[in-house]
């Protein structure tokens, strides 16, 4: 009786221990993804101007990113902003990147990797800085607490400037070089998504998340 009682409870264990990792196994996602294209037309892109400090330099054609995001995000993603560091380098007399996407709350550092002194700074509402002079090797650091567009400029060279896009949420991507964007973890729901490029927002287009699928969107600007 005992021995029958033994085997009893270790099946029952067993049987609990399939059911508990079938429904593991089961589960279904309680999200999507949103994935597609952004491009501009090809005659937008611009030229990098050849930097001072080498007049040769041959002039390079540069595709920029361009952000896309959702234009109202599920509540939740407005929760628990990380506090996290992003860095826009000064190097050939160019913001590297050209374009930075933040949250509210980040700190970007400026460092100086060229051979000569700069000044970075940004008269944009969002948030109105100005670092100074300072030479190769030297770093400033900004927090941008606003959600925005911060246009940022050098005041010793004219032909530099960078855009630093803060958002209130999670939910925004760059472009890759192709076009190509992703907006994983997205609450099932239908949102409006946005296609941001050089300071305006060039085009928008409204889509349907589905848990556990990933919904196709081509953002095309006339």
């Amino acid at each position: 009786m005992v021995l029958g009682g033994r085997l009893a409870a270790a099946a029952a264990l067993a049987g609990s221990i399939c059911a508990g990792t079938a429904a593991i196994l089961g589960a279904q996602p309680s999200t999507g993804t949103i994935r597609g294209r952004f491009v501009v037309p090809a005659g937008e892109q611009s030229d990098r101007r050849p930097a001072l400090i080498d007049p040769r330099a041959p002039r390079e054609r540069v595709r920029r990113p361009g952000i896309v995001y959702l234009e109202v995000a599920p509540s939740a993603a407005f929760e628990d902003a990380p506090r996290t560091r992003e860095r826009l380098d000064q190097r050939n007399e160019t913001f590297v990147p050209h374009v930075l996407a933040i949250r509210t709350g980040t700190v970007v550092d400026f460092p100086n990797n060229d051979r000569i002194y700069h000044n970075v700074f940004s008269l944009s509402p969002t948030r109105r800085f100005d670092l100074g002079r300072y030479a190769v090797g030297k770093s400033k650091a900004v927090r941008f607490d606003r959600p925005g567009v911060v246009r940022v400029f050098c005041d010793i060279h004219s032909h530099m400037n960078a855009f630093i896009v803060v958002f209130a949420h999670r939910y925004f991507a760059l472009t890759r070089p192709d076009g190509e964007f992703e907006l994983p973890a997205v609450p099932p729901g239908t949102y409006t998504v946005a296609g941001w490029y050089e300071g305006d927002v060039r085009t928008s287009k409204s889509v349907t998340v589905r848990a556990g699928e990933a919904s196709t969107l081509d953002l095309q600007v006339p």
